[in-house]
């Protein structure tokens, strides 16, 4: 096989998402996630191929992931093919009465009862993690996310991306938050899942540090001082070598030297793979600004301890874009001064530089972005939208919307 090229900061992307199957009547979730994963030959395979696009298999048997089949330069192009298959896997479900459906949690889905891991190629390592973890609980069975693949050369590259990277971190949840509702109830955090997130391999704690990377620039350091300690923490769990430290690495963002990336891992599912699209987009020109110092210098990037910058992560989760941004030096980066600025105030400020400094490819993008940031997250619009009847009914209805989002290409109305 030939070894492929190493790609340079930007050149390409590699983009995952996934989505629950549900029933189109009651939109209970159906673990049936490997009749979309069997060749013509009845074999189930856990990942299959279709043109830019792959499918496989997750955790559960209710979650799919689709993927870029590789690294794509050209968004707008992906997201068309996301859309495309989206409406191809709908249409195979609904001969079994079944459909996808967005969001980054299932709003009535009771994890004790309803969890069925996947039981085909693999399965041991899922046994292995619910052994471990136990893996019936809404961290692990009920979550779906977007994880965004960003490639680097060299360390020079390694270092400066995920310096970046790990300094917009704690922002994200403040754009992005999809998962409010659970067990039919507002959890009280309008990003429910990165709450589960920081604490669901709380027993192994090394394997998700404390969600914000730790300041490590180089491979060398990566491997001392993240994989090392991850190796030596899961030996008594690890005796038959299945778990491979590198799949282990839990943190909000995870440098794979084995792939040239560094993959971001904390973002909600949005309801259609447009929106998603537009996301991933708008971090990419966020990075490339800083990665070129546009806000604040590449020292300063490094400045922010993981603590101050938890913080702000932890008040995104429960709070999304109202977060109040307490951090007066992390508010100034991004030129607001203003004390009681909130974290829409700083997106605000985000959008008109990168529409004004940003790329050309950037344009397409703008009218979802806009309206994302004028409406809140997307977690803010389905509480909004529920307006304090959290009857099944209602959250049935709104589910419902959600899921004609997603076959449309459409956002969520505000």
């Amino acid at each position: 096989m030939t070894k492929k090229a190493k790609l340079h900061l930007f050149e390409a992307f590699g983009v995952e998402l996934e989505y629950m199957i549900v029933s189109k009547q009651t939109l209970d979730v159906l673990p049936i996630s490997d009749l979309l994963l069997t060749d013509e030959y009845g074999q189930i395979q856990g990942e299959w191929e279709h043109g830019d696009i792959a499918w496989s298999n997750e955790l559960v048997g209710h979650v799919i992931e689709i993927k870029s089949n590789g690294p794509k330069p050209d968004l707008k192009a992906l997201s068309d093919s996301f859309h495309e298959n989206i409406k191809v896997i709908n249409k195979r479900l609904s001969a079994h009465n079944a459909m996808l459906l967005s969001s980054a949690a299932h709003p009535w889905m009771n994890p004790n009862t309803e969890t069925v891991l996947w039981a085909h190629d693999s399965h041991e390592i899922y046994q292995m993690y619910d052994s471990i973890f136990g893996c019936k609980g809404h961290g692990w069975s009920n979550l779906q996310s977007t994880h965004i693949n960003l490639p680097f050369y060299d360390d020079e590259e390694f270092s400066k991306l995920h310096t970046a990277i790990r300094f917009l971190l704690p922002l994200i949840p403040s754009l992005t938050a999809s998962s409010p509702i659970l067990r039919e109830k507002f959890t009280e955090y309008y990003d429910r899942r990165l709450y589960y997130y920081e604490r669901n391999q709380s027993n192994i704690p090394v394997l998700t540090g404390r969600v914000i990377p730790e300041r490590i620039y180089s491979k060398h350091g990566y491997q001392k001082y993240i994989y090392d300690k991850i190796t030596e923490a899961l030996r008594p769990h690890n005796s038959n070598g299945l778990l491979n430290p590198i799949w282990m690495n839990s943190r909000g963002a995870i440098a794979r030297f084995d792939r040239g990336a560094v993959e971001i891992r904390i973002i909600d599912i949005q309801e259609c793979a447009q929106s998603d699209l537009a996301v991933v987009a708008f971090l990419v020109e966020i990075l490339k600004l800083l990665v070129g110092g546009n806000w604040i210098s590449f020292e300063k990037q490094k400045s922010f301890s993981t603590d101050a910058l938890q913080e702000i992560f932890h008040d995104t989760v429960r709070s999304g874009s109202k977060t109040k941004i307490e951090s007066t030096t992390y508010r100034e980066c991004f030129g607001v001064d203003e004390e009681t600025g909130q974290a829409s105030t700083i997106w605000r400020e985000i959008y008109k530089t990168v529409t004004e400094k940003g790329t050309s490819e950037f344009e397409v993008w703008k009218p979802t972005i806009r309206r994302m940031i004028q409406s809140g997250t997307l977690a803010e619009r389905i509480i909004a939208a529920v307006d304090d009847d959290y009857s099944h009914e209602n959250i049935l209805r709104i589910y419902r919307e959600l899921s004609e989002c997603l076959k449309n290409g459409e956002l969520f109305r505000a």
